[in-house]
């Protein structure tokens, strides 16, 4: 039986990436919702683009919940630098497009994960969990319905992409990864350690090109622009391609290494605000409350990816 899940995400160029391979993934992953949040770009933006990656792939069925504006308490930051105003670079999807559902992603949350009739889903959380966060505080009895939680976020040893100390994902809502990592679920987290790894190379390029369908080439388009921030920035031949690596970590687990560990983010100081503690030596003192995701074989992973993409 295909695995039920859930994708929470802010589209965001590598999160539509993510959103492709799940949706190729029909006989391992059954997508049953969408859920938007406020991230690289606002949640209205977040929204008509995971709508209209529907509309490209032919996934219209896919309902799409959008959700939360804004974190749990601290001021929102975007990161439009990085995917630009649009979140997609210069990519246009198509302008027919199905409708998001009215009801908002937090409410629809809390009504799957309260439903004892459906089996427990896995939750894919590729931007701020403000929207889980947000209903678990609502009705903490929810986590009857999370099988686990596999999330894109943290640092350890590359300390971070937005400020020296924390990963975006995790700055731009702190409060929120924290409390779904308190939630008693199982959580896998896989963050810059493991996704700096993966690079989009001009070898991997050529191949996710190669494969000539509109989403493969749609795909090639909006890396093209993030690769180009990259070099501008960091001045790195190859953008890292983050968020993809949760939906792998879920079709292809011997892919990776990791280990367990008890992991704490920093919500109080404005210095660190964001910053991922992971202690790879839980104990009894410090149990652990998630699995850290600590490497990748590249090659295998982009193997998967475009033995996936050639599938739309």
């Amino acid at each position: 039986m295909p695995t039920p899940v859930i994708l929470d995400c802010d589209p965001g160029i590598d999160d539509c990436v993510a959103l492709m391979l799940a949706l190729a993934s029909g006989g391992e992953l059954t997508v049953e919702a969408i859920c938007t949040v406020a991230g690289n770009v606002e949640v209205d933006i977040c929204t008509r683009n995971a709508l209209g990656l529907l509309a490209l792939t032919g996934h219209t069925n896919v309902p799409v919940y959008s959700g939360c504006a804004r974190p749990m308490q601290v001021e929102p930051v975007f990161a439009n630098h990085i995917h630009g105003e649009s979140g997609l670079g210069s990519v246009s999807l198509p302008e027919k497009r199905p409708a998001a559902r009215a009801e908002p992603a937090v409410e629809f949350l809390v009504k799957r994960l309260s439903d004892v009739s459906q089996p427990p889903v896995t939750l894919v959380i590729t931007g701020p969990s403000t929207n889980l966060a947000t209903a678990l505080r609502k009705v903490p009895d929810i986590t009857a319905g999370i099988d686990r939680i596999v999330l894109m976020g943290g640092a350890r040893r590359e300390g971070g992409n937005i400020t020296p100390s924390a990963e975006f994902n995790i700055y731009a809502d702190p409060h929120a990864a924290q409390a779904v990592l308190q939630c008693g679920r199982p959580v896998t987290m896989i963050g810059l350690d493991t996704t700096l790894q993966f690079r989009c190379t001009p070898g991997r390029m050529q191949a996710l090109r190669a494969i000539g369908n509109p989403a493969s080439h749609a795909a090639a388009e909006m890396i093209d622009h993030v690769n180009a921030i990259y070099g501008e920035i960091y001045g790195t031949a190859g953008a890292a391609l983050h968020d993809p690596c949760t939906v792998a970590w879920l079709l292809a687990p011997a892919l990776f290494s990791a280990r367990p560990a008890r992991i704490e983010v920093e919500t109080r100081s404005q210095l660190t605000r964001g910053h991922t503690a992971v202690d790879l030596r839980p104990g009894v003192d410090n149990p652990a409350n998630a699995v850290w995701v600590d490497g990748l074989d590249a090659d295998g992973v982009f193997r998967l990816l475009l033995e996936r993409m050639a599938r739309l």
